[in-house]
């Protein structure tokens, strides 16, 4: 691929086939996010591990299960404005270095409090992952396959999910002592982001970053400055970016949009997910951890993943927009009746069922959505400040869902947990409709330019 270009001059990049610079992109980008999938989700099974070890009370396992979450809401912030200031290169690889270091000290870990605050090194590598590697995969993907490649990338999420549980219900089955496994299980998250680290350190700048700032990129990856005479000034401080996205009416009606979207479906979202197998115990309490874990695994298997392969298989053609809107409906849809029927944690199929359809038209929806959404909706000199405030926003949902969720279910039990959920739901799909663009077949420069939602429709008017 070409390394330097003219403001206009991405016809060529948009109109483009997928090419094997796309895949290998695709693989090193998503590897991240097979790591954040099993870090933050096999910690349900850790803490099922834990409890009766270090006699944890519901505070340290709110902590441990939410902490990561909200750290990943302070590296999305952190790293998606540096990538803006410096280039998507120049960090690209640092936040998986992050995210192994907080891996293997959490696998290290003494008691219940240096877990906790290890936790949040974990999320702060997990966080810097959104931004950048969603931008890098968006800037270099054509206009009409974009959508299904930077979900693609999300998508890796899959097989974290499945991994997690599957090397969990291994090593239980094995019988090492749990004092053992769950520092394992922890541990092995280190091991893809290591896998990634070198190739993300020699991967080419993105065409359009370079013709923002003005720079140009030789074979050997050194870059430089090149005349600046025409151009405006470029967003080089911290708060610079910030600034430019709150000033602007339409770009803080998409960053409001997308932002408030993003935050109630990881409300919902990580909630049910992370504490699924205390939504499992609600089914039959006397089913073992190993039970419990391999119930997880068939869910995640035979409802999570096949909504991730629809939705990048769908994205480009039916649109974002019309995804987010049907994902969130049935969010809505399958939670509130895990919380309206009565009795239906007696009646197991119906039961796994629902849950089920809930985890497809998740991924099948929002939770794909809300990640290209901002990959985007900004123009390129605040594009992964921009990801970043979304996700940001998105974990501190996450956050507020993890620590919530358990509370909810032993107060009211899946009425209670079930019902804010769905509630969640709703609120994330009238932002959807009323905040967002929809911006299938475009290039990243036209939706930059053009007012498409409701509101940026109101606003410029």
């Amino acid at each position: 691929m070409a390394t330097s270009h003219t403001a206009h001059d991405f016809s060529e990049m948009d109109n483009a086939h997928i090419s094997k610079e796309h895949w290998k992109i695709m693989f090193i980008s998503g590897m991240g996010f097979f790591t954040d999938a099993y870090d933050l989700f096999v910690i349900g099974v850790v803490m099922s591990l834990l409890k009766p070890i270090w006699h944890t009370g519901k505070l340290e396992e709110g902590l441990v299960e939410s902490t990561a979450l909200l750290a990943t809401a302070f590296g999305a912030l952190l790293f998606g404005r540096v990538a803006d200031m410096l280039g998507r290169k120049r960090i690209y690889g640092v936040e998986v270095l992050v995210l192994a270091v907080g891996a293997i000290g959490c696998a290290l870990s003494p008691n219940i409090w240096w877990l906790i605050g290890l936790r949040f090194i974990l999320g702060i590598g997990i966080g810097g992952d959104y931004p950048v590697s969603a931008t890098i995969m968006s800037e270099y993907a054509g206009k009409t396959h974009r959508g299904m490649l930077v979900t693609l990338v999300f998508a890796m999420q899959a097989a974290g999910l499945i991994v997690g549980p599957l090397l969990a219900a291994g090593l239980i089955a094995s019988g090492l002592p749990h004092n053992l496994i769950w520092r394992i299980l922890v541990g092995f998250g280190a091991v893809p982001a290591m896998a990634v680290y070198w190739s993300r350190r020699h991967l080419k700048e993105t065409p359009r970053f370079l013709a923002a700032s003005g720079k140009q990129e030789d074979q050997a990856g050194k870059i430089t400055s090149i005349d600046q005479s025409d151009k405006g000034p470029q967003s080089v401080s911290f708060w610079d970016g910030y600034h430019r996205l709150v000033n602007d009416k339409k770009l803080a009606l998409r960053l409001f949009g997308a932002s408030a979207a993003w935050f109630f479906m990881d409300a919902a979202y990580y909630g049910n997910t992370v504490s699924s197998p205390l939504v499992l115990s609600a089914l039959n309490s006397d089913h073992t951890l190993l039970q419990k874990t391999l119930t997880q695994l068939g869910i995640f298997a035979l409802f999570a993943a096949p909504g991730y392969a629809v939705a990048a298989l769908t994205m480009d053609r039916l649109g974002r927009k019309t995804i987010q809107v049907l994902g969130f409906a049935m969010m809505a849809m399958t939670f509130g009746l895990l919380a309206l029927i009565p009795n239906l944690e007696k009646m197991a199929l119906p039961f796994l069922i629902i849950y089920g359809f809930s985890f497809f038209f998740t991924e099948f929806g929002p939770n794909s959505t809300t990640f290209v959404y901002p990959s985007e909706i900004f123009p390129v000199q605040v594009r992964t400040t921009g990801h970043g405030v979304t996700a940001a926003m998105g974990k501190l949902g996450g956050f507020f869902g993890v620590f919530a969720f358990p509370f909810l279910l032993h107060w009211k039990g899946l009425l209670g947990a079930e019902s804010a959920a769905a509630i969640a739901s709703i609120l994330g799909l009238i932002f959807t409709v009323t905040m967002l663009p929809e911006t299938k077949g475009k290039s990243l420069e036209e939706i930059s330019a053009e007012p498409s939602s409701p509101a940026e429709r109101a606003a410029a008017a």
